[in-house]
């Protein structure tokens, strides 16, 4: 994998699902950076916005396997990641393997699910694999969860605990599309609510794979953008703050940083690529103090400010 052909597949990528998502580019360049550095997703937004097509038509043009989880009240760890079943005529016990085992899940409504549910996930999104009964089981790879929640339906909800938030690499909104006129046209074009069936995939597991590992050996990042990177600690001694953003938060905007320079064909990363992502990155991980909460303040408009005071390296 080289330079060039990575940025030509991601930009394929990209235009290929603005031909069937009307949306905003911005977003969609986010998603997508977030899958190829081997992150997961968290999209809350409002139904009807279209976040299961979006997962769905990202996965067909990644050219891997896909699975939707239904997240609800009763779902039970075994349902998502499988269990071990008694076989009477073989004299054993086989595994099962949930709808887990696929390269995206698409996790829809996953603040529906009970704590000990969501916790099922936590060891996949975070090691690769998953534990049935005492046996350990690495999933597929790649492996990227899309996860879905509605930010104003709270009653029968569990609000995601925050060590399984900070797994996410970005949380994003999708928002109302700008042109719905145009979203109309394309559907009668379509004739079908699911014109996934027309889209051809542009890479393969394999592929993406050497995408990643050209992201992680030949993007580099100055010291200089390191240093901005990790300035963003800062906001760990702000007295609005009970936790600040995590190490692990800061490794992540330093992997979307490197993601958005390959989508605009570079291969060293400028503080305007950490800019484009800081809010994405690092707001869901920012635990506020409860008057500060209810005041309305959320962890994305503390990123904002600290962009706009944090020295950027010239």
């Amino acid at each position: 994998m080289d330079l060039k052909t990575a940025f030509e597949k991601a930009g394929s990528i990209i235009d290929e699902v603005l031909k069937f998502y009307v949306g905003d580019s911005e977003v969609i360049s986010k998603i997508i950076a977030a899958a190829l550095a081997g992150g997961h997703i968290l999209i809350e937004d409002y139904p009807g916005i279209g976040k299961t097509f979006l997962a769905k038509l990202v996965a067909r043009l990644l050219g891997i396997d896909f699975n939707r989880i239904q997240f609800t009240p009763d779902l039970l760890p075994s349902d998502i990641v499988g269990t071990k079943v008694w076989r009477q005529d073989k004299g054993y016990f086989e595994t099962i393997r949930g709808p887990i085992f696929a390269n995206l899940i698409l996790a829809d409504e996953i603040n529906r699910a009970p704590p000990k549910t969501q916790a099922g996930l936590l060891e996949a999104m975070e090691e690769g694999q998953v534990t049935i009964e005492g046996e350990t089981i690495k999933l597929p790879q790649p492996f990227i969860v899309i996860a879905t929640q509605n930010p104003i339906e709270l009653e029968g909800t569990y609000p995601l605990p925050e060590a399984q938030l900070d797994r996410f690499m970005i949380r994003i909104s999708l928002g109302y599309p700008g042109d719905e006129i145009e979203l109309l046209k394309r559907r009668i074009s379509w004739r079908t609510d699911d014109p996934t069936v027309y889209v051809k995939p542009i890479t393969n597991a394999g592929e993406l794979i050497e995408i990643r590992q050209y992201l992680e050996s030949s993007i580099t990042v100055s010291d200089e953008v390191l240093g901005y990177i990790s300035s963003f600690r800062a906001i760990r001694k702000d007295p609005r703050v009970l936790a600040g953003p995590s190490p692990r938060g800061l490794i992540s905007l330093m992997r979307m940083s490197k993601a958005m320079a390959l989508l605009e064909g570079r291969d060293y990363v400028i503080p305007d690529d950490v800019k484009r992502v800081a809010v994405d990155v690092l707001g869901h991980r920012i635990v506020l103090k409860p008057e500060v909460t209810l005041e309305g303040v959320r962890g994305e408009s503390i990123v904002t400010e600290y962009l706009s005071k944090l020295p950027v390296p010239k």
